[in-house]
């Protein structure tokens, strides 16, 4: 058997945990490889809205089990908060969600330098949600950090201590003032790990491989998206892990040759959390357009999402470093309504057109080549069926479909599970 991946090939906030909802029918195994609780992942199914931060998007569903892969980083403060968050809806947490022993832990300490590193940046602010995410992989591959395997161990108190200590000596390098109460934060913690303990941790790359043997199938589910990829992405306003299909594997302890179908989630336009390029952004009334019928307000931190048109050459560019086989395309119901569609198909960069992603995509380098398409009036929303889409939406997913060479599989014409269209 093999894993099939789930990743967003945007900034982010793509819609990944609506379709990782529709297909964990077909899989008995749903595992998370990247990222923290800074990742938001909207469910939307029965007239509730659900938002999951660390546990993988399948726990709605009784036959998955949930792993969250050696390859995330985890607030417990957090993720106890989300468990509680579930506890009207009679999941047996225990038995569905699994945690790997080699997932890092993000303590109260790396928050507070998270905010402390951010604050000394003044204008240059990268957009960092706080979450303590990049300091807590910045330990990781500086072999400082703490695992969750370390909980079971005699002197864990001892290990986040020493830790802890280190950190506040970073904390007053930045200078910054910086107003908490970490004894607070610490017993908030350590109350956190103790509802930890009642959870089963495995060693989550035997685990997979094993049910592999076993003929189970697995779906890898990622956060964020491509083009916060530490490596490939807009470096620095980008995410600290491997948001790619490589992710994956170093996140999850899978074979490259295991992986099956990459599914590649985009919107049908295009938006951005925070600071960092974007050349297809938009500031006129398209823009706040999309915005409002969009709901573009992150999840988990409420920011606002920068909106623009969809960009095809860094779609492209994504779907190439991933080996995306299928394509999912959200929130085309939000288009309704344009008269005319913009869509970007090439760059201008430095006086020269450019069919690539080049190294660097800021304003003054890069000026966006559009075709124009026509817009559709109808509302997608009640629509069931492929054939029953506008014309020019057809045209539009045809048009995508040609310039990446990838087939768009599905269509999301709304924000519950139901409102989704297979073709």
């Amino acid at each position: 058997m093999a894993v099939d991946l789930l990743l967003g090939l945007q900034w982010g906030d793509e819609g990944k945990g609506k379709i990782v909802d529709v297909l964990t029918a077909n899989y008995d195994i749903i595992a998370r490889f990247q990222g923290g609780p800074n990742a938001g992942h909207t469910l939307e199914f029965d007239g509730i809205k659900h938002v999951l931060r660390t546990i993988p998007s399948g726990i709605f569903h009784p036959n998955a089990i949930n792993i969250i892969g050696n390859g995330v980083v985890m607030d417990p403060v957090v993720f106890q908060r989300e468990i509680e968050g579930l506890q009207n809806f009679n999941i047996d947490i225990p038995s569905r969600l699994l945690l790997s022993r080699k997932a890092h832990l993000i303590l109260p300490t790396h928050r507070l330098l998270d905010a402390a590193s951010e604050a000394s940046k003044g204008k240059a602010k990268i957009g960092s949600t706080l979450k303590g995410i990049g300091p807590t992989y910045m330990d990781k591959t500086g072999r400082n950090g703490l695992r969750i395997g370390d909980i079971e161990l005699f002197d864990f108190k001892e290990r986040y201590r020493a830790l802890a200590d280190k950190h506040e000596e970073m904390i007053k390098f930045y200078d910054v003032e910086l107003l908490y109460s970490l004894s607070e934060m610490e017993e908030e913690f350590f109350e956190a790990i103790e509802q930890l303990k009642q959870l089963t941790f495995i060693d989550s790359e035997a685990y997979l491989n094993q049910a592999l043997k076993e003929g189970k199938t697995i779906l890898a589910e990622g956060a964020q998206g491509s083009l916060l990829d530490i490596d490939f992405g807009t470096y620095p306003f980008v995410t600290s892990s491997n948001t790619t299909a490589a992710g994956a594997c170093t996140g999850l302890g899978i074979a490259p040759n295991r992986v099956k179908d990459v599914y590649g989630i985009f919107k049908a336009y295009t938006t951005r959390v925070g600071s960092g390029p974007f050349p297809t952004e938009l500031f006129d009334e398209d823009g706040a357009t999309m915005a409002k019928v969009g709901n573009e307000f992150g999840s988990v931190t409420g920011r606002a999402r920068r909106c623009g048109w969809l960009d095809l050459v860094a779609l492209k560019y994504a779907v190439q470093i991933n080996g995306v086989t299928e394509l999912y395309m959200m929130k085309g119901d939000v288009l309704s309504g344009f008269e005319k569609l913009q869509v970007c198909t090439a760059y201008k960069y430095n006086g020269e057109v450019l069919n690539h992603f080049p190294y660097n995509i800021e304003p003054e380098n890069v000026e966006p080549i559009y075709t124009e398409m026509k817009g559709w009036q109808a509302d997608l929303t009640g629509m069931t069926t492929y054939e029953e889409l506008p014309i020019e939406l057809k045209n539009y997913i045809e048009f995508i479909e040609k310039e990446l060479e990838v087939p768009i599989k599905v269509v999301s014409v709304g924000p519950d599970r139901t409102q989704t269209i297979t073709r």
